[in-house]
């Protein structure tokens, strides 16, 4: 019995029952329902390929796809106070943190690099609306001042991808106080006359929008994002009236003369890439001779020396190449 039941049975049920499909194979677009295969949707770029919906993307997956070659090098950010005001609600402050970094694989809410677009050295710092919604904290003061620091050293421009709920309620005043530190961060790149330009995602409210995203040279934000300080209903509140349609969403604000294009994220490369250069008085580069990420390239981590060695030498031969946890910011009101 001990045998029919333990080898039999099961090798019977083996051969009828259903094989069971891994969750993370597809990915419903939360626009328009479509479901889509994952390599297609990051091949795409976390673009929806039915309503061209733009869905958040991974620091490191954006700057892969950004950068020549998907090579670039993070910089290193000074560590922030693990707890500095032993804030306590329903969990601690630093099992929060433990949290969102097990659930990101990454350090902190903001991914600082630098490496080439076009061939013109840049540096970039992406934020992560998965840790914490992105939240504005001591780290991510920090993040800014050493981009900025690093683009004057370096003489490069400063890109900046913006996805946010505000400050970041576990660091307090700490957390406020971001904003006028990563405006001083600003205001060193201007006095330097290199470039900021900020792409703003969906979503960029709060803290942040007051500070460092509403600050560039050239604003470009990508499709439907949303991007405001308070939130809709607080205004509607405050007003006693019923907001336009579509308020606070890219091509609202670009209409109102608040951003200076909208653009598909397909397009951002290249447009950073012109747009760069044009600021630098550079001349434009021939489309043909960009390098350009391939799949087997862009492959997202830090790039070593060699790996920035390769990268060059390819290039002088012409070869082609989002909701926040545990942290009550302004988006929530």
């Amino acid at each position: 019995m001990n045998w029919i039941s333990n080898y039999v049975r099961p090798k019977i049920n083996s051969l009828f029952s259903r094989r069971e499909v891994p969750e993370n194979l597809w990915t419903k677009c939360p626009e328009c329902g479509t479901m889509l295969f994952h390599r297609e949707l990051k091949e795409n770029l976390n673009v929806c390929t039915n309503c061209d919906h733009h869905m958040p993307i991974a620091p490191r997956d954006r700057l892969a796809a950004l950068f020549d070659g998907g090579v670039f090098t993070e910089i290193d950010v000074p560590d922030a106070p693990p707890d500095p005001l032993g804030f306590r609600d329903q969990k601690k402050y630093p099992d929060r943190m433990k949290e969102a970094r097990k659930k990101t694989g990454e350090k902190e809410a903001m991914l600082v690099a630098e490496g080439e677009i076009g061939r013109t050295p840049i540096v970039a710092a992406a934020q992560d609306f998965r840790f914490m919604g992105g939240s504005m904290g001591i780290y991510v003061g920090n993040a800014i001042l050493a981009a900025a620091e690093r683009a004057v050293k370096k003489k490069s421009p400063f890109i900046l991808f913006s996805a946010a709920g505000g400050a970041r309620m576990q660091e307090g005043i700490l957390s406020l106080m971001q904003m006028p530190r990563t405006t001083v961060a600003v205001q060193m790149l201007k006095e330097a006359g290199l470039p900021y330009i900020v792409v703003l995602t969906h979503p960029t409210t709060g803290g942040v929008t007051a500070s460092y995203a509403m600050l560039g040279d050239v604003q470009i934000a990508e499709p439907n994002a949303l991007i405001g300080f308070a939130g809709s209903r607080v205004i509607e509140q405050t007003i006693g009236e019923k907001l336009p349609e579509g308020f606070q969403r890219s091509e609202y604000l670009l209409d109102h003369g608040m951003l200076d294009r909208v653009t598909h994220r397909k397009d951002l490369r290249d447009d950073l890439i012109t747009i760069t250069r044009m600021l630098l008085r550079l001349d434009p580069p021939i489309k043909g001779d960009l390098p350009k990420p391939t799949a087997d390239e862009a492959k997202p981590g830090k790039a070593d020396a060699q790996a920035g060695e390769a990268a060059a030498e390819n290039a002088d031969e012409g070869s082609a190449e989002a909701a926040q946890s545990g942290a009550t910011t302004e988006a929530e009101k």
